[in-house]
């Protein structure tokens, strides 16, 4: 409870503080050119799960440590490709964590003060990533991690925000698709919405549970010009929403037997980037951290948590004429392009 009584606060601090800052703000936009940025991140997936009456707690995780994706702004058009190489150092420990696999594309269409988000996430083969804490004896880095190899996550979802604030840029927050050059900041309401797909094998019998989440929250972020190139952006978010679940449960006897289960999520989430920015070449880094809980049963707590660093490079050029045509020609038929 301590942690979100201090992550309130600090949503009401940034919002008192905003009220007392000019905002009063020009947004440069590189619309008109093509970016590409080249990230490296920690974006690990995290389920925890907890009993509480017999004080156990259980964190499962996929044997990646770092992440590569590659993204692609033109226009009100983002799109990036994440995944896992094996030749990272950390993202190849097989005999000890089981092989893992990780994808996530993400595709954003920022339209004037909306932003709306769809993604695709899979993560498979997970370990246990706190043996040592169920049992003692465990010799960590010399004995395999207890292993679910065939417990495969699916992620289909999107987000839906809206920036109050048209003088407060989140692009040049978000993908850097344009430059702030006034300090200012903004609240943004946003629905975000996720169906998930757990498949796994056990005793051999294949499992598949699903999950449909969907959550209202109330976030906040400022981004301060420290210098003419130079900027840092903090954010905090909150929310409350539903969790609508079906699952299968495998008895002793072998008996498959579907369940369904309705929960109230809580959520929060927040980060700090900096970053510095020219017309053709930027660089940042952020931290960022997302937390949802429910309670699944009376004395159990499912967590899904996801702390992660990031540093990006990009550099934008003229689009070639084939692209600018092209996207003439689509946005002719499609005209919120």
């Amino acid at each position: 409870m301590k942690i979100k009584e201090l992550f309130v606060c600090l949503l009401f601090f940034f919002a008192f503080w905003a009220k007392g800052q000019e905002d009063t703000t020009h947004i440069k936009s590189y619309a008109d050119q093509v970016m590409i940025r080249f990230n490296l991140d920690t974006n690990i997936e995290k389920y925890i799960l907890s009993d509480h009456s017999f004080k156990e707690k259980v964190i499962l995780s996929i044997n990646n440590r770092v992440n590569t994706s590659l993204s692609l702004d033109y226009k009100i058009i983002s799109a990036s490709l994440s995944f896992a190489p094996h030749f990272i150092p950390g993202n190849n420990e097989n005999d000890l964590k089981g092989h893992s696999s990780y994808t996530d594309f993400r595709f954003r269409l920022f339209l004037n003060n909306f932003i709306q988000t769809v993604y695709y996430r899979k993560a498979k083969g997970f370990y246990v990533e706190n043996a040592k804490e169920i049992d003692p004896s465990f010799e960590v880095g010399k004995e395999p991690y207890p292993q679910l190899p065939d417990f495969k996550v699916r992620n289909f979802g999107g987000i839906t925000a809206y920036v109050l604030n048209k003088n407060a840029s989140l692009k040049s927050v978000y993908t850097q698709g344009e430059w702030q050059k006034k300090s200012g900041g903004s609240f943004m309401p946003f629905l975000d919405y996720e169906y998930t797909i757990f498949n796994n094998i056990v005793d051999g019998e294949k499992t598949r549970d699903t999950d449909f989440d969907i959550g209202a929250n109330m976030g906040y972020f400022y981004n301060w010009i420290i210098a003419k190139k130079i900027n840092i952006s903090p954010y905090l978010a909150l929310g409350f929403g539903g969790k609508f679940a079906n699952y299968e449960d495998i008895g002793d006897n072998g008996e498959v037997t579907k369940e369904k289960g309705q929960y109230f999520t809580s959520r929060f989430a927040g980060g700090l980037h900096i970053g510095y920015n020219t017309d053709r070449f930027l660089f940042g880094g952020k931290i960022n951290f997302n937390s949802h809980f429910y309670n699944e049963a009376k004395h159990a707590t499912v967590e899904n948590n996801n702390i992660y660093g990031l540093i990006y490079v990009g550099y934008r050029f003229a689009p070639p004429k084939v692209v600018r045509n092209s996207y003439e020609k689509i946005s002719k038929k499609i005209p919120i392009l």
